[in-house]
């Protein structure tokens, strides 16, 4: 609209522009970005502050009239231009959008006082990410940076994918290159009704700040609200903005100060199952993340579809997905427990700041009688006693009786915890307002929740044994 009849409908056209600015200002590598403006996208003042150090050069993007849009940009920016290309009018529609009638370039003037930067040897990573993995575009494009080439991109593929040009979304792979954004790294989004809620997926392990800078970015991103929790056995936030909706949540919490003493503490019976493993040959270990483990955890997914009374969700992973997990695990310990050389159990173990979470404990089913999960948690118990680790965290409680007493059996205790929720956007404040934002397992009230626990284990259960008669899984 604003480029063929002059109209403007919204002023968040720079919005990515700005992103990729900041995203080159504050990467550690050595970056000089050209920009190239036409008339209809000018910078504005945020984004010519943006640019205001040695980093970025302001050039023109000629699409009619190159003498009379050079003075234009210079007049618009104030600032040296020394470099000119030329806007692409391929198709009919681009043609008529900028009154361009002919497909070739506009004639330049022999005294035309800038260089074409179309005499650089370039590559699109925009159009590199098209087609190709991150991983695949970061190691083209690392190569390219090696020959001195230039990487050309668009901001408007920033995030998105082209249909008709074929290009983007490049984001992942150039905050790899400019080596930026850790903090975004582990950013979880998910899109529920009208609004997009974000969380770190290591919000266990570590503390959230919740700084200007950090929420910025979350907002540029379009995101409606942030959440995270408060680590209160580590870590308080003092005075929390008004502005900051929370709720309550808990975890499985384990305080350790040594094996001996969890040993003590926890009930006879209990201790008793650890004994029964141990006498029925159970051996426990750390082990290493190799292909003996990942073949063991594979029998063990697939043994049976049916876990604890639901549909079990790893039923069906193939041998090649779970080395993939396996291998690409950052932070976790395994402990594995075998009976007579084979994988009777394991437990993932993820290391955090000042805690050890179980991620995964399971175990197959035929040797159920041997108390497998149990002598896994006493392994668990001993290795944090070992390193020095107070804490071990095993999930919520709540959300499935039986589970919840065997963590109370193993010393477990329900810990009361603060989740914040920080409203971004105007949608953000509406979905808070509306209590749109917390999950319905959470809002149910526990004399509801726990007679519902056998229907919804009953319909899980069904939707895995449909699923498994209309699409067998093949488990190879």
């Amino acid at each position: 609209m604003y480029t063929a009849l002059n109209i403007k409908t919204n002023g968040d056209y720079l919005r990515n522009s700005k992103i990729v600015a900041r995203m080159i200002n504050d990467s550690p590598q050595e970056v000089k970005a050209y920009w190239f403006f036409t008339l209809k996208t000018l910078p504005d003042r945020e984004l010519l502050a943006l640019m205001d150090n040695a980093r970025h050069e302001l050039a023109l993007h000629i699409v009619n009239d190159p003498v009379k849009e050079l003075g234009l940009l210079k007049q618009a920016t104030g600032r040296e231009i020394r470099y000119y290309t030329f806007h692409g009018t391929a198709r009919v529609l681009a043609r008529v959008m900028w009154k361009r009638w002919k497909t070739s370039v506009p004639a330049v003037p022999a005294d035309f006082p800038l260089q074409s930067f179309h005499q650089f040897p370039k590559m699109g990573l925009d159009i590199l990410c098209y087609a190709s993995t991150t991983e695949q575009a970061v190691k083209i494009a690392e190569n390219e940076i090696a020959q001195k080439h230039v990487l050309q991109i668009h901001p408007i593929w920033l995030f998105q994918k082209g249909k008709l040009n074929q290009r983007g979304p490049y984001y992942k792979a150039f905050k790899r290159i400019l080596k930026v954004d850790a903090d975004l790294e582990t950013l979880s989004v998910r899109k529920r009704f009208f609004f997009k809620i974000a969380r770190d997926a290591t919000e266990y392990q570590k503390d959230i700040t919740s700084t200007g800078r950090f929420i910025q970015k979350l907002k540029e991103r379009r995101m409606d609200i942030f959440t995270f929790l408060e680590r209160k056995w580590v870590h308080t936030i003092p005075n929390p903005p008004a502005s900051w909706s929370k709720a309550y949540d808990n975890i499985a919490l384990l305080h350790i100060t040594s094996y001996d003493e969890w040993l003590k503490n926890i009930g006879k019976k209990t201790r008793n199952m650890i004994r029964k493993a141990e006498k029925s040959g159970l051996k426990t270990a750390i082990a290493e993340p190799d292909d003996n483990l990942a073949k063991g955890m594979w029998k063990i997914y697939n043994e049976t579809p049916i876990r604890q009374e639901r549909g079990f969700s790893h039923y069906g992973s193939s041998l090649t997905a779970v080395r993939q997990s396996l291998f690409t695990s950052q932070n976790c310990t395994y402990v594995a427990a075998f009976f007579q050389e084979e994988l009777a159990g394991f437990v993932q173990l993820v290391q955090g700041e000042s805690i050890m979470m179980i991620s995964q404990i399971l175990s197959m089913q035929k040797h159920l009688d041997k108390a497998v999960n149990n002598a896994l948690v006493a392994k668990a118990v001993e290795l944090c006693g070992n390193k020095g680790v107070e804490w071990l965290m095993y999930g919520r409680v709540g959300n499935h009786p039986s589970l919840d007493n065997f963590k109370q059996n193993n010393g477990f205790t329900q810990f009361r915890l603060t989740r914040y929720y920080v409203p971004l956007s105007k949608r953000g404040r509406i979905a808070i307002q509306l209590g749109l934002h917390k999950e319905l397992k959470d809002t149910l009230p526990r004399a509801v929740k726990y007679p519902l626990f056998p229907i919804y284990n009953w319909v899980s259960r069904t939707r895995m044994k449909l699923g498994l008669k209309l699409r067998p899984k093949q488990i190879t």
